[in-house]
């Protein structure tokens, strides 16, 4: 019965890439970019389209370009002359023969550098490209993008929570963290406009030392280092390098041309934003734990702070071995 059942398996694994290539899910791919116009008036596009194996010859896709355009053939690309650019414009996917039921992948880069994905449905043959954002769209998305990061940045969270238990009252925590918001506010500009590069990993694997850092200087408990005369030392030079995480961050997500400077301004007031927020409820559940007489609070600290130690040393071995 095993032996039967071991050569049912075996049967199964080898016809397996006979049965995937008979059903292959691979979609349509179509990637437009945006190419330098001159004269300006004019807009140029290449097209890319890439069409799954499994579709036959004769019922190859087309695309439907808007009436402003005009196509011209280069080898496996399309040139697009557009009166035009393609924002608010609809692309639309054309079949000699029937839809043969499969996915569509576009990709585009539009003129102010912003690019877009859409995965459309086998349903779905149409696609509207979207319009450039406004000033306005913009500083709302960077906002909620730079509070969303710091919010779910546990290394940068960590971070802050060791800063604000050595520095300890209202007055040395307020300094304490301006040091940290002014230094990486500094690195986040200089690494996103270009003027300062460092490899992405070892920046990640310092943020992690930082923490770890912290962690031994508070259960160290020797107040008489620089990390608990000088606070703000350390989280200004230690901001420095969590900046670089910011901006790989930012590079990663990407900045619209026509806004750089609103992109920028606006991710790093969201940054802002979600850190005052943060370090506000920990200092008031801090607080509130202390007027809890039963509450074993130098118990929970210990605990806390052990467990932050211990997370940072796995990230900083788990970092340097991916070096």
């Amino acid at each position: 019965m095993l032996k039967l059942a071991f050569r049912t398996l075996l049967a199964s694994l080898l016809l397996m890439p006979g049965i995937l290539l008979a059903h292959d899910a691979r979609p349509l791919y179509v990637q437009i970019d945006t190419l330098d116009s001159e004269p300006a008036a004019e807009r140029l596009y290449t097209v890319k389209l890439q069409v799954p194996p499994t579709i036959d010859a004769s019922n190859r896709p087309y695309l439907m370009l808007p009436d402003t355009c005009q196509h011209q053939p280069m080898g496996t690309l399309i040139r697009l002359h557009c009166a035009t650019n393609l924002s608010g414009q609809t692309l639309r996917i054309g079949w000699p023969q029937h839809n043969p039921s499969i996915s569509t992948l576009i990709r585009a880069t539009l003129e102010s550098g912003e690019s877009y994905q859409k995965l459309l449905g086998p349903d779905e043959t149409s696609w509207q490209v979207p319009t450039e954002r406004g000033t306005l769209a913009v500083a709302s998305e960077y906002s909620m993008l730079g509070i969303e990061h710091i919010l779910i940045g546990w290394d940068h969270l960590l971070f802050l929570v060791c800063l604000i238990w050595i520095a300890g009252t209202f007055k040395r925590t307020l300094v304490t963290i301006s040091g940290f918001t002014v230094a990486h506010s500094l690195t986040l500009v200089l690494t996103t406009l270009g003027y300062v590069r460092l490899p992405i990993a070892p920046v990640e694997a310092v943020i992690a030392l930082s923490i770890l850092f912290l962690a031994v200087e508070i259960v160290r408990n020797r107040r008489d280092t620089l990390a608990w005369r000088f606070p703000v030392a350390v989280s200004t030079l230690f901001g420095l390098i969590h900046g670089f995480g910011f901006a790989s961050v930012l590079q990663d997500i990407g900045l619209p041309k026509n806004d750089l400077g609103a992109a920028l301004l606006y991710f790093n007031i969201g940054v802002e934003i979600g850190q005052i927020l943060f370090v506000s409820a920990v200092m008031a559940i801090f607080a509130l734990l202390r007027r809890i007489e039963t509450f074993p609070l130098a118990g929970a600290q210990t605990l806390m702070v052990y467990g932050a130690g211990s997370l940072a040393a796995f990230w900083t071995l788990e970092r340097v071995s991916g070096f």
